[in-house]
């Protein structure tokens, strides 16, 4: 009797929920919302925030407006959004920089994991290693003969210590065992001119910048860092196909909200967004620059996450980078 008593009141909390878990989806959003890009303006992930905020805008009836905090690394707007109320209407967008800096930043005033919740991935894009025009190396393979026959004599470029940059070159020293001296530069700019300029030897770097230059004969083209061929540089082998298996480094965006929004709203903005990002135009005009939609459950993309976060602890701890 007992049993059924307190099994009567689980039916009736559970069907008490169910209409405000219902009504909150239903609901959402009737004002405007914010999606915070901790990030210069006019970078790739102040680019396709935007494009998501005017989609989501036409998809639900309400503003969604991009606003820009970037500095510290991305840690001033991921703050802000972990203070922020979990009610759907404050957004973080998020790379692999945040996840990085989970074991980069030791001083961190947040943890991913711990005050956000992850709604859905956005897109990714790879990189690609780039040579010097005259160095001699024309395959990864003959990179890394070279770079093992003279340790610590070659060097590549990357925006600055902890990017994605950086920590693609890292992760292919860790791969490859090699010693490969890293100079960090204040940005991508300044470390392309060198590399041009035969400054440096190589660098990574997003494949819409450089393909015209491979184009050009100016940098060669020794390898992709994601799993499959860019259309962009379809003749570029991937890091694996070029002889180092199990290699990805690419550049990703996805979308947080403070650690107790409710599920609802979560589902249904992860719902919506994966509407947007699997159209066939949407998919046409991001292919055009080598980016591709990525489309997970939130369970789906948690797991990606403190996958991603294991990953660049390990590299992070194996080549002894600090910067606070």
């Amino acid at each position: 009797m007992r049993g059924t008593f307190f099994a009567s009141l689980a039916c009736l909390a559970a069907a008490a929920f169910l209409p405000t878990q219902a009504s909150a989806r239903e609901s959402y959003p009737d004002h405007a919302v914010t999606i915070v890009v901790p990030f210069a303006a006019g970078g790739s992930a102040d680019v396709y925030a935007r494009v998501l905020a005017q989609e989501l805008g036409k998809a639900t009836g309400q503003s969604f407006i991009v606003e820009d905090k970037p500095g510290a690394g991305a840690v001033i707007g991921t703050q802000y959004v972990a203070k922020a109320a979990p009610d759907g209407y404050t957004l973080l967008v998020i790379s692999n920089t945040q996840t990085v800096n989970e074991s980069l930043l030791k001083r961190r005033p947040y943890e991913l994991m711990r005050d956000f919740v992850p709604i859905t991935p956005i897109n990714e894009a790879p990189l690609v290693l780039a040579v010097r025009a005259t160095l001699p190396a024309h395959s990864l393979a003959d990179l890394i003969r070279e770079a093992k026959a003279q340790p610590g004599k070659l060097n590549y470029a990357s925006s600055g210590t902890g990017t994605p940059y950086n920590m693609a070159g890292e992760l292919f020293k860790h791969m490859a065992g090699v010693n490969i001296v890293h100079i960090p530069y204040k940005g991508s700019n300044e470390a392309r001119t060198d590399l041009l300029s035969g400054q440096v030897d190589m660098m990574f770097d997003a494949v819409s910048t450089m393909a015209p230059l491979i184009a050009g004969g100016r940098v060669r083209a020794l390898g992709v860092t994601s799993k499959t061929r860019s259309a962009v540089l379809p003749d570029v082998p991937t890091m694996a196909q070029a002889g180092l298996p199990g290699y990805t480094a690419t550049l990703w965006l996805g979308l947080l909200a403070p650690k107790g929004t409710p599920k609802a709203v979560v589902d249904k903005l992860n719902h919506e967004i994966g509407k947007i990002t699997q159209r066939q135009d949407i998919r046409e005009s991001w292919a055009k620059s080598g980016v591709t939609p990525l489309q997970m459950s939130p369970g789906e993309f948690t797991q990606f996450l403190k996958q991603d976060i294991v990953k660049w602890h390990e590299i992070v701890d194996a080549a002894h980078i600090s910067v606070n």
